[in-house]
């Protein structure tokens, strides 16, 4: 543990020699949400083999009636997987090189980070923040399925911001033992780990990221005098968040509070992504509004923004493509519904970014009029989804990634949703594990976990 960069080396759980990696590691659960036949494919894949897919709840089933019942096999097949003992336990970093559809390589770290050190709220000074807003009303259900979890198997990328590339890259260039090497399904790409465990590379990495924390560095850099910002969460943010909702209420219901400091539930188990990594794509995150009539939401709209907005319609998408803004300051959101092609056209817009301008008009009206909406990755996905009877689907343009870090230690969190690093089936997948829960007598194992929280 270093105190200082919020930094454990943790106890990884891999999948022990034999088993099929490919059927064990699952995209991460908040994709293809409006798409429940990709997770049908999913089950069909996996079958009866040992899976992550056993081990998580796929957002596309949130509504089930049975939900309850889902999360109580989730926790069994927890238990089941540790005492067969399906997943070995591994002491040290993992170096992640993922190779996807859309780029040969992006590269990462998988370590634990100290939830002391995280606030998910606007204007925190937090070694760990978030880079957008957090909905607290999103929390509940992950929390109902994480609190009784034995371990955790995250899908969190957090980044970091090393333009001379001194964290992550300097250790492929180091002999260090292959843990895992095999393709993802679904025609996800590739992936690759290796075990970073002697001391002095240990040490190495802590250093480095040391200086990027060391705060007369990070005010030159960022010509501030703002508290350091060493670790922005880019994906996962509300399963984090959860975390951290678990640990503090664990805290709060400790009777021995120093030892409580000790329980593993106090780290969370992520991925460090260098944000300069060439393989790290930034894509913009579009929204679907199900169930609504187009010559209303457009209405709402003006309603909204009043003279300040404009809209367009064409007859195809190509035709669309060909508008461009008159003048600065201008933000365009195409969009699609049905076979009805638009741009909404904002001057004088209340953020600085399309998306942010967006999200306050989807923000108020969902409320009023209980709309369902979707945060849909990929423009193709978008157009399945816009093109049936009464859905809308918005484009949202995409963010400089170089931008973040200042964006958000200046100015705060983004509007949620407002990026993404790389399409669905770049995301991140579940594949190592850590015990959140620590080992008990089996005998009063079920009493444990019950009572951990009441």
């Amino acid at each position: 543990m270093n105190d200082k960069i919020a930094l454990q080396v943790p106890k990884i759980l891999l999948p022990t020699k034999g088993l099929d990696m490919t059927k064990w590691a699952v995209v991460a659960c908040d994709q293809f949400t409006s798409q429940p036949d990709y997770w049908l494919q999913v089950e069909r894949l996996v079958s009866s083999n040992p899976s992550t897919f056993r081990l998580i709840f796929p957002e596309a089933f949130l509504e089930e009636k049975d939900s309850n019942i889902r999360i109580q096999n989730i926790n069994s097949n927890m238990e089941l997987y540790l005492e067969r003992n399906l997943i070995k336990e591994h002491l040290g970093f993992i170096l992640v090189d993922r190779k996807t559809p859309q780029t040969p390589s992006r590269k990462g770290l998988i370590v634990s980070l100290d939830l002391e050190a995280y606030d998910y709220n606007n204007g925190s000074q937090t070694l760990i923040r978030s880079t957008e807003g957090t909905v607290i009303e999103r929390l509940p259900t992950r929390i109902k399925i994480r609190e009784n979890a034995l371990i955790e198997i995250p899908h969190i990328m957090v980044l970091i911001d090393d333009p001379e590339k001194t964290v992550i890259e300097p250790l492929f260039k180091k002999q260090s033992q292959v843990v895992y090497d095999f393709d993802l399904m679904q025609n996800s790409g590739h992936i690759k780990g290796y075990k970073i465990d002697d001391e002095t590379t240990l040490q190495e990495i802590s250093t480095a990221l040391e200086k990027l924390a060391n705060p007369e560095n990070f005010s030159k850099k960022y010509n501030t005098d703002k508290g350091v910002l060493l670790y922005a969460v880019g994906d996962g943010n509300h399963s984090l968040a959860t975390a951290k909702a678990i640990w503090e209420k664990l805290k709060q219901n400790a009777i021995d509070k120093t030892e409580i400091m000790n329980h593993p539930a106090r780290f969370a188990l992520v991925e460090l992504v260098n944000i300069h990594d060439d393989g790290l794509n930034f894509e913009p995150i579009h929204r679907v509004l199900f169930d609504v009539e187009l010559s209303k939401v457009l209405t709402n709209l003006k309603n909204f923004f009043g003279k300040n907005l404009i809209y367009r319609m064409y007859n195809s998408e190509a035709e669309m493509n060909k508008y461009t803004p008159t003048k600065d300051g201008i933000q365009s959101i195409p969009f699609l519904s049905g076979n009805q092609w638009g741009v909404l056209i904002l001057q004088n817009p209340p953020h600085n970014l399309a998306v942010g301008s967006l999200q306050l008009f989807l923000d108020a009206y969902i409320k009023a009029k209980n709309i369902k909406v979707d945060y849909v990755h990929g423009t193709e996905a978008v157009k399945t989804l816009a093109s049936k009877t009464n859905c809308i689907g918005f484009f949202l343009p995409k963010i400089k990634k170089t931008d973040l870090f200042k964006t958000v230690i200046l100015d705060g969190t983004l509007p949620r949703k407002t990026f993404s690093m790389g399409e669905a089936e770049e995301k991140r997948f579940y594949l190592e594990c850590r015990r959140i829960i620590p080992e008990v007598p089996k005998k009063s194992l079920f009493k444990k976990i019950k009572n951990i929280f009441s």
